[in-house]
């Protein structure tokens, strides 16, 4: 089985090292992920401008983090969803959504289940959602300019997903408590 490294901002390509240091800002730390993910600066660089759109956008953080776990938990990326899952809590996702979410199932807030469901159908579907979908999103009381913002924060987690998969890093000793078994 092919190992990846998980570079630290000494060992990463000086084309990652900016990139790096942004999200080491970001976090407090550098996640393994996004040190496996430095091999490749074209892909950590494009993480990182998606990121910051991300963040930067309309949505919360607590929303941002309903996506992102349901991304990953759609994705069956073990490495994000105990990631997310600790992220998720922190940003105050209630418990029972967290939990929801990570047995596929959708939260019981009305715009939670809604970013959820749109996240998950997006995925599965490969972006051919039905006009039923965009109208269940919108219902929820989201925009339109919100729906293709699902779609940024789709990619984004799509890049951290696919690179767990491949490189698979360990998930990090203080989010143990998350780790997560697709089975």
């Amino acid at each position: 089985m092919t190992e990846f490294p998980i570079h630290t901002l000494e060992t990463a390509p000086e084309g990652a090292k900016a990139a790096l240091n942004g999200l080491k800002s970001a976090f407090g730390f550098v996640p393994n992920i996004v040190g496996a993910m430095s091999t490749s600066p074209v892909l950590i660089n494009c993480l990182t401008a998606l990121f910051q759109n991300v963040h930067g956008g309309s949505f919360t953080e607590p929303q941002i983090q309903v996506l992102l776990l349901t991304n990953a938990v759609t994705n069956a990326a073990e490495w994000a969803v105990g990631f997310h899952s600790y992220l998720a809590l922190e940003q105050g996702v209630p418990a029972s959504d967290v939990s929801a979410i990570r047995r596929g199932k959708l939260s019981s807030e009305p715009q939670a289940a809604a970013l959820s469901r749109l996240a998950r159908t997006l995925i599965e579907t490969r972006g051919r959602i039905s006009p039923d979908d965009a109208d269940i999103f919108l219902s929820a009381g989201f925009s339109q300019a919100h729906l293709l913002e699902v779609i940024a924060v789709v990619a984004a987690s799509t890049i951290t997903n696919y690179t767990a998969s491949v490189t698979r890093p360990a998930l990090e000793a203080p989010f143990d408590v998350h780790v997560w078994d697709r089975n």
